[in-house]
């Protein structure tokens, strides 16, 4: 089973991180993720850049809106994710409670749903599964 671990802040967060070196907020990561190289379980993951350089794409009108960063309110930013590959709910809720985070960060633990979740005979289902092959065979 695949399952996202995604990375909140709050302002705390936010604000506690600023009494870390940074380079110890590097190395911290840097061992988490490589525990989980070497256990096999993480398939991938990325940190993100602050809001400023995102933006927001809303769905509430006819037109999408688009809305440079930053946002209104941080309440929970959205840092980054890891990807990891691992048995069960339980697996992945122990490499949860691994990350190198402090007060005021939260990770949102989710699985990842897989063609078993949707109908086999459905065209765009069965599409997407020779798309997976494509891209698995680019890696390559």
């Amino acid at each position: 089973m695949k399952y996202m671990l995604i990375m909140r802040a709050t302002d705390e967060a936010i604000e506690e991180s600023k009494n870390v070196p940074f380079e110890q907020i590097i190395e911290d990561m840097g061992r988490y993720n490589e525990s989980m190289m070497k256990a096999g379980v993480l398939v991938g993951g990325d940190g993100l850049t602050d809001p400023e350089e995102g933006f927001v794409v809303d769905f509430s009108s006819d037109t999408p809106l688009v809305t440079d960063g930053p946002y209104g309110e941080t309440k929970e930013l959205f840092n980054g994710f890891w990807l990891l590959e691992v048995s069960s709910r339980e697996e992945a809720a122990e490499w949860a409670k691994r990350a190198p985070l402090g007060p005021g960060s939260k990770l949102e633990v989710r699985r990842v749903s897989g063609p078993e979740d949707f109908p086999a005979d459905n065209e765009w289902i069965q599409k997407e599964e020779g798309w997976r092959e494509e891209l698995d065979a680019r890696k390559s």
